[in-house]
């Protein structure tokens, strides 16, 4: 007995050392914190103007835990949780799942990853891999990015997405599940693609994705293209997003808004919404990034008076105070004619819906990374 136990003694440590050598694993905490003070012009339909401490700032506040097992040969698991918050009141944002992105996947350092769950959909994957995004040194995404909206909300659930990287190649598809017996109401098909040479000055990509009504099964499409150029520290970028309903498509569970949302955002409103955005973003040093941009979205309405025009402008100041901390300032002017008045194209989490033609925004913001 003396004997086994002094061979356990030893064994199941060493036993124990090798499996941890051949799979090592770890969690890491994370998230942004960003505030504001915003004041707006037009904020209601009595054309008053409001100032406040926002629901966040330029970015979505959020905290999340990820993950990542190494299984040896190149090959890994992974996880990630993320919870979106208000920052104003402490409360995970109502209009989001508390979980907005939960998901699970394997890696290959050779054959890319397969990614199950609520993530995003691949329409903002070709944005962002394809880098015509605007302002792109701030963390994930943010409140005033009118091309969320057209990206169709950045989220998807019931999800199973393919992503590779070769050679400054960069490709993604997507499968969203309706779950529905018998047909495909309520599932998503995309893929998107974008060629970024390492240490070039270019970029260029574009997407694709389809979306069935969960009712009926009528279709959105939607596809975009566009790159960036960096000369120096300062970069230029261009992009042009379509999207097209069938007249009976009204309803998308498995993406963020519900059906009742995508009627406030008149989203169901149009045949068919274009929209050509540019920006020039100028480092300064180590510490400053300046960007201007602008967004022209044209919209054919279902019906003649659902018919609509837009132009977003916007200014943007930021400064370093360290690695993981920064202050900003940020001004936007919109011009809204027809249907357009009262729509949500500042983003998912909308700081206001202009309900005049116009409408000024000015920001002061605070943003920590962890």
């Amino acid at each position: 007995m003396k004997n086994v136990s002094n061979w356990a003694v030893v064994a199941v440590p060493a036993a124990l050392a090798c499996q941890m050598a051949y799979a090592q694993s770890s969690v890491t905490l994370y998230g942004v914190v960003d505030e504001s003070v915003r004041y707006l012009t037009h904020a209601n339909k009595a054309g008053d103007s409001s100032i406040a401490l926002g629901t966040g700032g330029m970015t979505q506040s959020r905290w999340g835990l990820k993950g990542v097992e190494d299984l040896g040969d190149g090959w890994s698991t992974f996880f990630k949780l993320e919870d979106r918050l208000y920052i104003n009141s402490g409360q995970s944002d109502p209009t989001l799942p508390f979980f907005n992105e939960a998901q699970v996947g394997v890696r290959s350092n050779s054959y890319g990853q397969v990614i199950l769950g609520r993530q995003y959909n691949v329409m903002i994957e070709g944005v962002t891999i394809g880098g015509y995004g605007s302002n792109p040194w701030i963390p994930y995404d943010f409140s005033f990015q009118p091309e969320v909206t057209m990206t169709g909300g950045i989220w998807t659930s019931n999800q199973v997405q393919y992503q590779a990287h070769y050679n400054g190649l960069m490709f993604a598809a997507g499968y969203a599940f309706g779950g529905n017996a018998g047909n495909s109401y309520g599932s998503q098909i995309g893929a998107a693609a974008a060629y970024a040479p390492k240490g070039g000055p270019f970029t260029v990509g574009g997407a694709y994705e389809e979306s069935k009504d969960s009712v009926n099964g009528a279709a959105s499409k939607a596809w975009s293209f566009g790159g960036s150029y960096t000369w120096d520290k300062t970069r230029f970028a261009a992009g042009y997003i379509v999207n097209q309903n069938e007249a009976a498509f009204s309803s998308f569970a498995n993406g963020p808004f519900s059906a009742s949302a995508l009627a406030a955002l008149k989203y169901t409103d149009f045949a068919r919404r274009r929209m050509i955005m540019g920006g020039i973003t100028q480092q300064v040093g180590n510490a400053w990034h300046f960007a201007a941009n602008v967004w022209r979205t044209l919209q054919d309405g279902k019906k003649p008076s659902q018919d609509g025009s837009a132009w977003q402008y916007q200014l943007v100041a930021d400064y370093n105070l360290s690695r993981r901390t920064d202050v900003y300032l940020e001004g936007d002017y919109s011009l809204y004619r027809g249907d357009l008045i009262g729509a949500q194209l500042q983003g998912v989490n909308g700081i206001g819906l202009a309900q005049k033609g116009t409408q000024v925004g000015l920001m002061a913001g605070l943003r920590h990374q962890f």
